[in-house]
């Protein structure tokens, strides 16, 4: 083989690498109210696109594909926290834990990218810390199934 067919062959190897990093599902990104409607079967297995929550949240994400993502579950996670405030013990507080403990299981797997979304997503719960049995139990689902 010439060099210049190695290069080539080398150059069209290279061109791959990257590619082969997974994008999150478009479901994941659809929106606040998509996310709500799949956090109904929690604290069973929640999927978006037919995968876990967690598996939206990708070593491949682009800056758009984490501003989408970050967007619609900090939308979902306030939702979530307004109609739990006051109910601590509600169905939404246990929807919140999940949505955190999902994306917190998520976010491990990645280096760092999603590290400020889990952060907003955590800052939603704050009010519910130490005070709401039904939000641990959601994180815990979350971080286990999620």
């Amino acid at each position: 083989m010439t060099f210049a067919a190695a290069l080539a062959a080398w150059s069209v190897a290279a061109g791959g690498c990257g590619d082969d990093k997974e994008r999150p599902a478009a479901a994941c990104t659809q929106g606040a109210a998509s996310v709500i409607r799949a956090l109904q079967r929690a604290p069973g297995k929640v999927t978006l696109g037919g995968q876990p929550l967690s598996r939206c949240l990708t070593d491949g994400s682009t800056a758009d594909d984490v501003q989408l993502l970050g967007a619609a579950w900090v939308q979902a996670a306030g939702m979530l926290a307004d109609r739990a405030a006051g109910h601590r013990e509600s169905a939404d507080a246990l929807r919140l834990g999940y949505l955190v403990g999902a994306a917190e299981r998520g976010a491990a797997r990645t280096p760092g990218i999603h590290s400020e979304m889990v952060r907003r997503l955590e800052q939603e719960t704050e009010p519910f810390q130490g005070r709401s049995a039904a939000l641990d139990r959601g994180q815990r689902a979350g971080r286990r199934l999620g």
